[in-house]
């Protein structure tokens, strides 16, 4: 089903999905609230008839791996979750993850990393680095990929992992958090166009979310960091995303340092557009999917 692009901004304001990140209040109350009634990470029962869906623990965290059964899947793609560091997978995200496995051909692991209040950037970036060096083992070709957050996260992730000495790593990066102070002046004037997201509590989240480390650490705000030797980067974005003027930041950046980066930015789109049920969001998944292939 396609919704109407139109719709969705209404629907957004109505339900006040940005109530967890117009206000200092409301993201401390979100995070009590996941805390003590934490939703289901778990894919939906019916996925997809021609994926293969495992489980296995990283220590205590659960990392999933989805594959087709319908063919040898070649390389690895490594796919972080967004949800403001606070809201677990969401069965969106299962959908495009199935449609990566299937349509890219390819196996994709999917690490639920601990949320807010209990994890932190250093956590999940230690975390993802294990999971790369683990599919390394069997893959030459390991990429990794996220939204929002989980943008945020894998962008770091390709940093640490270029400083180990893995130049070149493939990245797919949906509406990423890029510098978690916000900080940038173009902000301002997106705002009032964006229905999901907002300033004062995300800049809060991503304080906690910081943990022990400064904001300007590139394992919490990859902006800040040495772009150089990462490889090919797709990156999307909506207009009427608060995160938006980083992406242009990014690309300048990037490009800057060498990297190459193509930018599929759509006008008037929403924070995470691919993700959503609209004909344009089905034409970018159909680019994420072609960017993932090994």
């Amino acid at each position: 089903m396609n919704v109407p692009e139109a719709l969705l901004p209404v629907f957004l304001r109505a339900t006040r999905a940005n109530k967890p990140f117009i206000s200092a209040e409301g993201a401390v109350d979100e995070v009590r609230r996941q805390e003590l009634r934490p939703t289901s990470s778990r894919p939906p029962r019916k996925l997809r008839p021609d994926v293969a869906v495992t489980v296995r623990r990283e220590g205590a965290t659960p990392v999933y791996t989805v594959s087709p059964t319908t063919s040898n899947p070649a390389g690895h793609v490594i796919y972080t979750h967004g949800g403001g560091w606070v809201h677990e997978i969401s069965p969106q995200h299962w959908t495009l993850i199935a449609q990566i496995a299937i349509e890219a051909n390819t196996t994709v692991t999917v690490p639920i990393y601990d949320l807010l209040p209990h994890g932190d950037a250093q956590g999940a970036n230690a975390l993802v680095v294990r999971l790369f060096h683990a599919a390394r083992a069997e893959q030459d070709d390991v990429r990794l990929a996220g939204d929002s957050a989980g943008g945020q996260i894998a962008l770091s992730a390709a940093l640490t992992l270029r400083d180990q000495g893995h130049a070149g790593i493939r990245t797919v990066l949906i509406s990423p958090a890029l510098e978690l102070t916000l900080s940038n002046p173009r902000v301002p004037a997106v705002l009032p166009t964006d229905p999901w997201l907002g300033v004062d509590g995300a800049r809060v989240l991503g304080r906690l979310w910081a943990g022990s480390l400064p904001l300007t650490d590139p394992r919490v705000s990859p902006l800040m960091g040495d772009l150089h030797d990462l490889g090919p980067m797709l990156l999307l974005t909506g207009t009427r995303d608060i995160l938006n003027p980083d992406a242009h930041l990014l690309v300048s950046k990037a490009q800057a340092a060498g990297v190459s980066v193509t930018l599929l930015e759509r006008k008037d789109a929403l924070h995470v557009f691919p993700l959503l049920p609209t004909r344009a969001a089905a034409a970018a998944r159909a680019r994420i999917v072609a960017a993932l292939r090994a």
